[in-house]
């Protein structure tokens, strides 16, 4: 491939770090006991291959009940997407006593953390090695991944939503 000049294509990697000038909040997950829906909420994004580039969807997740509560389709890794379904998720849901994130930009920008302050939601940001508090959304990533986009390889984002 090296010789041929082809490469393979996926979002390059160190897509979690964080922005310049962004705070990074401590991680209060340490020893915690995880025992009631709304205690702590975690996210994810996902990259999708499409015929023509990618998309991103990304997810909340209540982690005691390993329940999905809002998620969005996007072209772009901006915060967009990401706010979105976290005001979704805290309309139907009520907001959560902790929300847990990695250090991507998306998740450190003002925009995004300024949605928690206005609700006292304490901020939890995962450091480098906290591989283990993904788990569960790796997992619906597989099962959507298998089940769904590698079966039906969506031509455009409008099918991919539908999907």
């Amino acid at each position: 491939m090296r010789q041929m000049g082809l490469r393979a294509m996926y979002p390059k990697s160190r897509t979690s770090q964080p922005g310049a000038g962004h705070k990074i909040y401590p991680y209060l997950l340490k020893g915690l006991i995880i025992d009631r829906p709304n205690q702590v909420w975690a996210r994810d994004i996902c990259y999708v291959p499409m015929a023509k580039g990618f998309m991103y969807l990304t997810v909340i997740m209540d982690w005691d009940s390993h329940r999905v509560l809002a998620w969005r389709v996007s072209n772009t890794l901006d915060a967009e997407a990401c706010i979105a379904a976290l005001e979704e998720a805290l309309m139907r849901y009520g907001p959560p006593e902790i929300f847990n994130t990695d250090q991507g930009a998306q998740y450190t920008s003002e925009a995004f953390t300024a949605v928690f302050r206005s609700q006292t939601i304490h901020i939890s940001m995962d450091g480098k090695g906290r591989w283990v508090d993904n788990v569960f959304v790796e997992r619906l990533w597989r099962s959507v991944k298998h089940e769904d986009i590698d079966l039906r390889a969506y031509e455009s984002p409008a099918a991919l939503r539908r999907g």
